[in-house]
């Protein structure tokens, strides 16, 4: 990216990937009317062809456009467009809206609680995931190790009620995760969150580690409301596309 126009001390756009730029373009072509309620896109492949990109990508666009409510898969007849809004994404059997809050009931409390129960094996467990994650660089590999962190995070409060919770939505987290980092470019800022959830845990700091947790969650509601409710063109914090 040339930076040589933009002026001194002004924030850097966050580069959009090509996920991101096939999902806004099909969003808008949905939201707009180019294709409309109970009508079929077209193919995967044409697609594919249409918008010069791999299947992967589309594959993930198509992905969160279903997330969004917006289409619906259909096995062996394709995607259909179902509504033209978005209302409230859905994370396999859980609207975002209801995960959000069980998380913010669940996992803030769990931090604390791990901070003051947790042992040696949990901080090296811990550890080793966040290492992990930090190298990978693979999306679905990543999302793998971020709901294994939140569980590793709930075994070390020692109550097993809290491990079943977690472990109950467990796939809408990873969902949820998959979507706002192919989305919202999360992967590095999360890292980051996630490590000051640990050193909390390592300093045995309850409020450290509440804190911590409450900061990530705040985080991640606030890049899915971005998704959401985009800013829409012509205001001045519009990012900038690869390219």
């Amino acid at each position: 990216m040339n930076l040589s126009g933009s002026r001194v001390g002004e924030p850097i756009p966050r580069r959009v990937s090509a996920t991101e730029a096939v999902f806004g373009y099909l969003r808008g072509a949905i939201e707009r009317g180019e294709y409309s309620v109970g009508e079929k896109l077209p193919s995967e492949a044409e697609l594919c062809r249409i918008l010069e990109v791999s299947r992967p990508v589309l594959r993930e666009a198509l992905r969160a456009l279903q997330a969004m409510g917006l289409t619906v898969s259909k096995t062996g007849k394709g995607t259909f467009v179902v509504a033209n809004t978005v209302e409230d994404p859905t994370f396999g059997d859980y609207a975002a809206r209801d995960l959000l809050e069980v998380r913010r009931h669940v996992e803030i409390p769990v931090a604390g609680y791990a901070a003051l129960r947790r042992t040696p094996q949990d901080l090296d467990h811990l550890a080793h995931l966040l290492d992990q994650m930090e190298r990978e660089t693979d999306t679905t590999a990543w999302v793998a190790l971020d709901s294994i962190f939140h569980l590793a995070v709930a075994q070390a409060s020692r109550n097993q009620v809290f491990c079943r919770v977690i472990e109950e939505i467990r796939d809408a987290l990873a969902r949820q995760s998959a979507f706002l980092t192919e989305l919202g470019g999360r992967r590095e800022q999360s890292n980051c969150e996630h490590r000051a959830i640990f050193e909390a845990l390592t300093d045995s700091s309850e409020q450290g580690a509440v804190q911590a947790m409450s900061d990530h969650l705040c985080r991640v509601e606030t890049t899915l409301t971005e998704i959401v409710h985009p800013k829409r063109a012509g205001t001045p914090t519009d990012g900038r596309a690869d390219g």
